[in-house]
């Protein structure tokens, strides 16, 4: 059983592992994510590498909704204005990944601070209708800026590379999208660490009283949306990388609720709340559509008369968190850890 952790200076108090144990167990996992792809079929691989770009866009709204409070329904948008910047920078610049996607989450950045001048006036549900019209507003031109979007027909990716090595597998992808997902959550793990990340968390929790102590709420507050929009620009690259093909219907307003219930179930404001949530989010309809195959030989019509209950298991299973775990799967996991740290005394 844990007894305490001792810690003497400020830096171990902060460092990401503070244990032996957690080392380990992080150099297990990672061990686990480079050998998965050798033992797995390439259906489990093509839904690491969506778990993986999901992680990343779960993170970066969990920078502004969870730990900024700012909320927002244009993050399917700016995801769109990340994936046809990098696919029209590839086809026509002949810029490689490592290239486009950062360009590509920088443009969708300045379109984010864009986004974000109102919420200095408004907030709550004012400031989600206007992120929602911003998504609205970024669809139209998805469809009407026919020289650059392609219009409804969309863009295809022609030239998916990085440095030099052509992405044209789901296995070359699958080392580009983890170390990737991997590098988004240390930067927003180290983010809580720094003096920007407590004003986030300040602007959070009462943004009346960390302006009187001096917190620049706009700044703050727009650096919020820059950063979160740069995540969603550099997961919809990398989700354009991973299709190759980007159309107006790629990233509609679903796509904004789905990253908004991802970390809502997993756990707004934490760390491991967006990649629980993605997980989940990513894998519950897969699996909902496996039983459903599993039905199809007993009941033939099957597929058409379950598809709505997936929906409609899908949309419970969020109620149900909502309603008796409102904390998410983040908080389900430091109840197992606590308890197995307390194992035989009672929590």
């Amino acid at each position: 059983m844990r007894i305490g952790d001792a810690v003497s200076t400020y830096p171990s108090d902060e460092a990401i592992f503070r244990t032996q144990t957690q080392k380990v167990w992080m150099g297990i996992f990672i061990a686990t994510l480079l050998t998965f792809p050798f033992v797995s079929s390439p259906y489990t691989l093509f839904l690491a590498c969506l778990v993986g770009i999901a992680v990343i866009s779960a993170t970066g709204l969990n920078i502004l909704v969870g730990l900024t409070g700012q909320i927002s329904l244009g993050h399917g948008g700016f995801m769109g204005v990340g994936a046809y910047t990098a696919v029209w920078l590839a086809d026509n610049m002949g810029m490689g990944l490592a290239l486009s996607m950062p360009l590509a989450g920088l443009l969708t950045a300045a379109v984010g601070v864009v986004v974000g001048l109102p919420s200095l006036r408004v907030k709550g549900l004012y400031l989600a209708i206007a992120t929602m019209a911003a998504s609205v507003i970024l669809h139209f031109i998805f469809v009407h800026w026919e020289p650059v979007t392609g219009g409804n027909a969309g863009i295809n990716l022609q030239n998916a590379n990085i440095f030099g090595i052509n992405l044209n597998s789901d296995l070359r992808m699958y080392f580009v999208v983890v170390p990737l997902a991997i590098i988004a959550v240390l930067g927003e793990r180290n983010l809580l660490r720094t003096r920007i990340g407590r004003a986030f968390i300040a602007v959070r929790d009462r943004d009346i009283s960390a302006e009187v102590l001096g917190v620049d709420l706009l700044r703050y507050k727009l650096m919020s949306f820059g950063l979160s929009s740069f995540y969603a620009g550099c997961a919809g690259a990398l989700w354009a990388y991973f299709f190759k093909v980007v159309t107006p219907e790629s990233f509609p307003l679903d796509t904004s609720i789905f990253y908004l219930a991802a970390i809502i179930v997993g756990g707004m404001g934490t760390v491991l709340g967006p990649i629980l949530g993605a997980i989940f989010m990513t894998l519950v309809p897969e699996i909902l559509k496996i039983l459903t195959a599993v039905v199809v030989p007993i009941l033939p019509n099957a597929q058409v008369l379950l598809s709505p209950v997936r929906v409609v298991v899908f949309g419970a299973l969020i109620v149900g968190f909502l309603l008796y775990e409102p904390h998410g799967m983040a908080e389900m996991w430091r109840r197992t850890r606590r308890y197995s740290h307390l194992w035989p005394f009672k929590t």
